[in-house]
């Protein structure tokens, strides 16, 4: 394991070669890379080995340690999210002993090389225990993890680049302070950003890539979000920077690195695919009837890219990928919220200084307590008991420093449901929380006229379980922290005036090729509001039967439509939502619309019919 670093490295560890490296690197041209046709896409039911290279010298064995969405989970996600093909999974103390355990096997295998890397977003969309301190908990666990190297992810960019920088160097809140009494000097592993640069200058707002040296091998880690960081995240905070092609910009950095003798290279990139069954439960480790973006960028690479750490879809994966020369890269990902971690291994030739070979397999972060059945153990509310065994002391030190701060507030109970409120989806899309927070937000604006509401289906992080008792609240009864969970963005509730054919537009940009919209999200809807989705219909043609209350909409009548500002402002390729007029904004935030409503309850899981397939 590489030891923790002083602050000291902010400034010089690894800075002469980066720097060199963004000089040559803003002097070449982007030159599109055009994919070369590979072998057909793999779609094994077993971990991934891939072979790379010829070996032509001695090899030297090193082991990466790969997760990646952290997304602040100081404790144990709950509901599906916290499991893992019904192993219970997650927490930082937990994902700590993970990380242990497995660089010890390692070691005790002769392996003596260990690094940790994170494809991005540590941070943002967190739960309220590290929301509350701006994501400060997460950081200082992961430090406490000893992660050696990340990239940066969209939700790094929530709160803009300026608050970015002050998780990479440390300092205060500008606003809040430091909230936990003992300062905060940011992380002690450098946040990679390739393909993020300023407007006034063209370089990366951070570094680049690291590189680390394995027994006299060289291996260059070059880390980056999707290029589609601008249409998901607060464009405010942005504004001052652009965000580049993934595979044009691997592959410029793969040129210079080559010029500087590095044969091997690691990709960190926040962006990623799925599998999809058959079969079911999906094998963490497998890579069946894989899809997603993180095949196409795969095609484009260099192929001294051997090894390709994912992100941003929140599945599991470990996948042998064609990149641009036809042979396959290793590609992978560990699910999301520190349920999981990669255990990567690759082998290097001393001589050629290249990739031999790489494997990864999927281990589950577990926290539970197994009954001699294989199940695991309960409380008499039907919750998870947590296996203290299994504990990291250093991180759970650090993790209970912020719960105990953060308990008046999380622990308070703020309303009832009847039952567990989920994210599964319907055929259409249509989920029963989607509905509920929709009913929130048209509920909390109602007094102002609004009639409709539409509600952003990732914008919704959590489901709400009936069973849990975080504060030791009794069932069914629910905590501000467990609402904030479910919406932890502080996202604006705003009401505006559309048409009704402003309003179909709008529906009809759920689907990709209308009007610019790349990827296919379902809005969730309010009450009253219903409509029929022809699938096959061409794009800008699939919405029809649109009614309000059982009445035809008017497409020339106006009416006052309710979102929270980020689909307001165009978020999610949402255009047509940031053409409405007279916007009027609610006080508080939109998960205040959702503790205010669930104060009225108890609250049932909503019908998930309003919007139907024809």
């Amino acid at each position: 394991m590489a030891q923790p670093r002083a602050r000291g490295w902010r400034v010089a560890q690894h800075l002469a070669v980066p720097a060199l490296a963004v000089a040559v690197v803003a002097l070449l041209p982007l030159a599109k890379t055009g994919s070369t046709a590979g072998s057909d896409r793999w779609t094994p039911l077993t971990p991934a080995k891939v072979a790379l290279s010829q070996k032509v010298g001695p090899t030297v064995t090193a082991q990466l340690l790969g997760f990646n969405d952290f997304h602040g989970n100081i404790d144990p996600p709950t509901g599906s999210g916290g499991l893992i093909n019904g192993v219970p999974a997650g927490g930082s103390e937990y994902l700590g002993t993970a990380l242990n355990k497995l660089r010890a096997k390692a070691k005790a295998e002769g392996i003596h090389n260990s690094d940790t890397v994170v494809a991005g977003d540590n941070i943002g969309a967190s739960p309220l225990v590290s929301a509350a301190f701006h994501d400060e908990p997460a950081i200082e666990v992961l430090n406490a993890m000893h992660v050696d190297l990340a990239s940066v992810g969209n939700h790094e960019f929530d709160e803009g680049v300026t608050e970015l920088y002050r998780m990479q160097f440390g300092g205060c809140h500008p606003t809040d302070g430091c909230q936990d009494g003992d300062g905060f000097s940011g992380a002690k592993f450098p946040y990679l950003a390739a393909n993020v640069t300023q407007k006034s200058n063209g370089l990366p707002i951070l570094l680049p890539f690291t590189i680390r040296s394995y027994e006299g091998v060289p291996v260059a880690f070059v880390g980056m979000t999707l290029e589609a960081t601008p249409g998901i995240v607060n464009p405010a905070g942005i504004k001052n920077v652009d965000f580049h092609d993934e595979v044009e910009t691997a592959n410029k950095y793969a040129t210079v690195l080559g010029w500087l003798g590095i044969k091997s290279m690691v990709l960190v990139v926040h962006e990623g695919g799925m599998q999809s069954s058959p079969p079911a439960p999906l094998d963490p480790s497998g890579c069946a009837n894989f899809a997603g973006p993180i095949t196409d960028i795969t095609k484009g690479l260099n192929p001294a890219y051997g090894v390709v750490v994912s992100g941003h879809t929140h599945r599991f994966y470990t996948c042998e990928l064609p990149n641009s020369s036809g042979a396959n890269s290793l590609v992978t990902s560990a699910g999301t919220a520190g349920t999981l971690v990669t255990d990567i291994r690759v082998t290097l030739d001393k001589k050629s200084r290249k990739f031999v070979d790489a494997s990864a397999t999927n281990v589950i972060a577990e926290n539970g307590i197994k009954n001699a059945d294989g199940t695991y153990q309960k409380d008499a509310q039907g919750n998870f008991v947590r296996n203290p065994a299994l504990v990291d002391p250093a991180v759970k030190k650090i993790a209970d420093k912020y719960r105990v701060a953060v308990a008046p507030l999380a622990n308070k109970v703020i309303g009832s449901i009847t039952a567990d409120i989920t994210t599964t989806q319907t055929a259409a899309g249509e989920t029963p929380l989607g509905d509920v927070i929709a009913d929130a937000q048209l509920a909390y604006t109602k007094s102002g006229g609004a009639q409709i509401a539409f509600m952003n289906p990732g914008g919704i992080r959590a489901s709400l379980i009936y069973a849990n008792s975080p504060g030791g609240e009794a069932p069914g009864q629910v905590t501000y922290g467990e609402a904030f969970t479910v919406q932890p963005f502080n996202n604006l509730v705003v009401t505006q005036a559309f048409t009704g054919a402003q309003i179909k537009d709008v529906l009809e940009q759920q689907f990709v090729g209308f009007q610019g919209q790349t990827v296919q999200r379902m809005l969730q809807v309010s009450a009253g509001f219903t409509y029929t989705i022809s699938a096959s219909a061409p794009a800008g043609s699939k919405i029809s039967n649109i009614k309000l209350n059982g009445v035809a909409l008017d497409p020339a009548a106006t009416y006052l439509v309710t979102t929270n500002d980020f689909l307001a402002n165009g978020g999610d390729g949402f255009l047509n939502l940031a053409k409405g007029t007279n916007r009027v904004t609610a006080p508080g935030f939109d998960v205040d619309a959702l503790t205010a409503y669930l104060a009225t309850g108890p609250i049932a899981p909503g019908s998930a019919d309003r919007y139907t397939l024809g």
